[in-house]
């Protein structure tokens, strides 16, 4: 535990609670926070995703689609506490921007649909809660629609989350379309709620009163797990207060030992004044936590930043804002000492230091400055030139780096074109911005295919992606499915001659040479070697020739694509003492090639990539199928628990567009990962009508 010196600022940052708001798409996170707002008084008037006019879905894209697609923080005040609460995105198409966010919290909220239960987004926010050691509480959402069921909903939870320990702290009265209000399991207290949420204390009945007796038996006798003290009391017999209770589960809620549940009905304001509760009176403060731990680049060492105002400044950026008129926004978490409304702090990452005028705290779609901020607070700057998200801002006497996450890989690609001509630099320059913001997006120019490739986490993604693009930099593109980077070789030894001898008054143009050319293994590149003996061509010459191949073999000659894996040899050849140049030889060099190259049995080469696919059993059957079709080698099965993974080589020509094949076939439950392996023989049954093909393609190109 972490205990600073007391004093004003450290009391504050007692009552900091930094929470998250995680889980699969549509179980209520938004319609949440929206009733948490209200709750709290900081707005007069709840919105509805579906009326797109909540606050945390303000972004264009996500009124459109009824969903969240980035993190939006808010800060307010309950009961003499500052809360600091983020909505994140439960969609797997954007779920790099909620783990990212999960490194500026102290604890997360994850939100279940009391009937609809785990989804598979729900398992991967579960295991990056898990990777990122947070603590937990877990908020069962719409108890009152029909079919709801708590039990139900609990044993699903049990199932589906690995190594979860559950401990009730309420009950409700009624389910479905009898549910009626709530009992608080630690102070053995119901209440009923009207539409504003206010509670109203009601006696518990008769035929509930055993059933809560129970639960809060069983709630105790996991909490006190968490406490020596207190369990060795209540191993005497002795009876616990309600004080030591909400002591015990606030320290085994920091300690990660169990994951405390509620209940509600976001959009009926039921419930939501007692999470309220939950969130300042257990989850833990930037004082009830570990200290942060950086790296020292110097040492390697690792170095601790506890939660202390009076210690050099630290923070650790986590997510970036890009806006083509206001600049960029940069959002950071402060670990360790405290920030004025201006001055300059040091990026220990790019080693440069960054000036900002104000430090601004988020309230949605909005800014509002702040003179100062401390440990545990979540701020933002504007116009940062260099920082960038995953850097650590600190002082420049303490150099020490916060270790990020990696952004999870990406799983499709598009190739992206500009709408309109002579805008490809644009689009390029535009998307660059944006990688600012989403660092889930990957882009890259693809010289052979002449491609501009945007890759991202689904179709989704991508497709978002281009109307984020269209609003904030008014340039419209194109997606189409990217080629794929063939490459060509040759199977056999051949030696020919390259000559290139032209007269045109003046000076004339010669260059003569020899080659032998033959096949080399996958992956050993070009190799060329000088066999050349008695000087029949001079020393100057060769590097000339050498450039001919290359730039020759850039574009072979089965269907234009660059040829690899291949040996040349000069052994021979002529020159003219006044007629030859390195310009000749390099024009002979390339004559060489391009007949060498025709004689050696050439052929087409297409990347192979390796895959590792995760998805439950179940889905096995269906999988192996899928790519035994798409022309794949399965190289191995491993069981990971209640998944089982399978790695692969498959060739990249079929599998551009898998993401959505593997989704439909595991309900979203599968995922993959692909790499580029290496590159083999397209099969002799396919490469006629392929080659085909491709020449009728560039010729249109």
């Amino acid at each position: 535990m972490v205990n600073p010196q007391k004093g004003a600022r450290t009391n504050m940052i007692e009552k900091i609670r930094n929470v998250a708001l995680t889980s699969q798409g549509g179980a209520g996170k938004t319609s949440l926070a929206e009733a948490m707002l209200y709750k709290a008084g900081v707005i007069n008037r709840m919105g509805r995703v579906e009326d797109g006019n909540t606050q945390m879905d303000f972004e264009p894209e996500e009124v459109k689609r009824m969903s969240s697609i980035s993190s939006v923080f808010y800060q307010f005040p309950w009961k003499k506490h500052t809360i600091n609460l983020t909505d994140t995105p439960g969609e797997r198409n954007f779920f790099t921007d909620t783990i990212s966010t999960l490194q500026a919290v102290d604890g997360s909220i994850m939100v279940l649909d009391a009937v609809d239960g785990v989804k598979v987004q729900t398992e991967q926010a579960w295991k990056a809660i898990v990777t990122q050691n947070l603590p937990c509480m877990i908020f069962i959402n719409k108890i009152n629609r029909e079919r709801a069921n708590l039990a139900n909903t609990l044993k699903n939870i049990e199932e589906c989350l690995e190594r979860i320990n559950l401990v009730k702290l309420q009950l409700p009265i009624g389910e479905a379309e009898n549910f009626k209000g709530i009992i608080d399991l630690v102070t053995m207290k119901a209440y009923t709620f009207d539409a504003k949420g206010e509670k109203t204390e009601i006696p518990i009945s008769d035929d509930l009163m055993s059933t809560a007796k129970v639960a809060r038996e069983e709630m105790i006798e996991r909490i006190v797990e968490a406490d020596d003290a207190l369990l060795e009391k209540f191993l005497e017999g002795e009876a616990l207060t309600d004080a030591e209770i909400y002591q015990c589960v606030r320290k085994g809620l920091a300690m990660r030992k169990f994951v405390p549940v509620v209940c509600g009905a976001a959009t009926e304001m039921i419930g939501v004044a007692l999470l309220l509760d939950a969130i300042t009176d257990f989850m833990p403060s930037p004082l009830d936590l570990p200290p942060w731990l950086a790296t020292d680049p110097a040492t390697g060492e690792l170095v601790e930043k506890p939660a202390d105002p009076k210690l050099p400044f630290s923070a650790l950026v986590f997510k970036t804002i890009a806006d083509p008129y206001a600049g960029k926004l940069t959002l950071f978490r402060i670990m360790s000492g405290t920030l004025k409304g201006d001055g300059v702090f040091y990026n220990a990452n790019k080693d440069t230091k960054e000036r900002y005028s104000q430090l601004l705290k988020i309230q949605g779609k909005e800014q509002k400055p702040v003179d100062q901020a401390g440990p545990g607070d979540i701020v933002a700057v504007a116009k940062l030139k260099e920082t960038t998200t995953g850097d650590t801002l600190s002082e420049e006497t303490t150099k020490a780096i916060f270790h990020t996450i990696e952004p999870m890989p990406t799983l499709i690609s598009y190739a992206v074109e500009a709408k309109k001509q002579g805008e490809e630099d644009k689009i390029y320059s535009s998307i660059v911005r944006l990688m600012e913001e989403d660092i889930a997006l990957k882009v890259e120019r693809i010289p052979e295919t002449k491609e501009i490739i945007l890759s991202g986490l689904g179709q989704i993604h991508i497709e978002t992606t281009a109307d984020r693009i269209k609003r904030k930099f008014n340039v419209e593109m194109v997606l189409k499915t990217p080629k794929v980077p063939y490459r060509e070789t040759i199977k056999k030894s051949v030696r020919v001659q390259g000559r290139h001898k032209k007269q045109s008054g003046g000076h004339g143009q010669y260059g003569d040479c020899w080659i032998r050319m033959e096949p080399m293994h996958r992956g050993e590149g070009f190799v060329f070697e000088d066999a050349i003996v008695g000087g029949v061509i001079p020393k100057q010459y060769i590097p000339a020739i050498e450039k001919g191949i290359q730039e020759a073999a850039q574009r072979g000659v089965l269907a234009g694509y660059p040829c690899i894996d291949f040996k040349v040899t000069v052994d021979d050849g002529s020159y003219h003492d006044v007629d030859s140049s390195e310009m000749a030889f390099k024009v002979a060099g390339s004559l060489a090639f391009k007949k060498g190259a025709e004689e050696a049995n050439p052929i087409l080469l297409e990347p192979i990539m390796e895959i590792l696919v995760t998805a439950p059993d179940e889905y096995m059957g269906d999988i192996m199928g899928d790519l035994t079709s798409k022309r794949g080698r399965v190289l191995g099965m491993d069981s990971k628990g209640r998944y089982q993974e399978i790695k692969a080589y498959v060739p990249m020509a079929e599998f551009l567009m898998y993401a959505p094949t593997l989704h439909s076939m595991t309900g979203g439950r599968g995922l993959f990962v692909m790499n580029f392996s290496h590159y083999d023989e397209v099969p002799a049954a396919l490469s006629g009508k392929l080659l085909e093909q491709l020449k009728a393609q560039q010729a249109s190109d």
